[in-house]
């Protein structure tokens, strides 16, 4: 028997060698491959024989809002509206953070799985499926602003964000050997009627309103603090989506 363990940048194999009867169910774990440090995030470890046996993980919690709460919506190109139409309605499936998944039928996705879940919906030419990836192609399309250290919310370097725009970060889990540390992307959606700046994605920590999510939400667009491991490196607009006429909604 095989066990596919499945954590972020983590993929491999564990023999399992079944006992006597001392345990139920009766196996032992032996390394096949080697096991470099693991992230916080994980799902579950599936048995390759059809069982899954699942790992300590929190409860899906997620929230949504509806597009008429999104400031000057109704003013963006068809296309656009579409795309979040579509976004929060995946938002309002109660879907887990599952790695590994870009399919909303399989009950969860990860991040980079939403996102390219959501542009082949839309029917985006090719989107990538990594977060590094993402950032290439929207950097090789000339859309990238790069974002160095911790700026504040209403610092100049944000000024040029849209609704659509795509957000990347590092540091949130290890991504091994990656040519680029990018771990992270959602999707920027604006600001709420209220002010606040809001992104659409899949965690396992971020939140919305103050409070936790773990799943496929809405959640509050933030900056992380200067000593955070984490960082948010950059943004830009999607390739093969128009957004020259969407005016900027900087967060600050």
């Amino acid at each position: 028997m095989h066990v596919l363990w499945d954590f972020p940048g983590n993929w491999g194999y564990l023999s399992v060698t079944s006992m006597a009867s001392q345990v139920s169910p009766p196996f032992v774990l032996s390394l096949a491959a080697p096991l470099s440090p693991m992230p916080t995030r994980r799902t579950t470890i599936a048995l390759l024989l059809g069982t899954v046996l699942p790992l300590p993980a929190g409860e899906t919690v997620v929230s949504s809002l509806a597009l008429a709460e999104l400031d000057r919506a109704d003013t963006w190109p068809a296309p656009l509206r579409e795309l979040i139409r579509y976004a929060l309605s995946l938002t309002q499936r109660k879907l887990g953070y599952q790695f590994g998944s870009s399919d909303p039928d399989e009950g969860g996705m990860d991040c980079s799985g939403t996102i390219h879940h959501l542009l082949k919906h839309h029917k985006i030419a090719e989107p990538p499926r990594q977060a590094d990836d993402f950032y290439q192609w929207v950097k090789a399309a000339g859309g990238l602003n790069p974002v160095r250290g911790s700026p504040a919310l209403g610092d100049p370097v944000l000024a040029k964000l849209k609704p659509g725009d795509l957000l990347f970060w590092t540091g949130t889990y290890k991504t091994g050997d990656r040519a680029l540390p990018i771990s992270h992307v959602m999707f920027y959606l604006g600001k709420t009627k209220t002010g606040k700046p809001v992104m659409f994605g899949a965690s396992d920590g971020r939140p919305y309103q103050g409070k936790r999510q773990n799943g496929v939400s809405v959640f509050d667009f933030r900056i992380p603090a200067a000593e955070s491991q984490s960082k948010f490196v950059g943004y830009g607009p999607i390739p093969g989506l128009d957004t020259r006429k969407v005016p900027a909604a900087p967060p600050g």
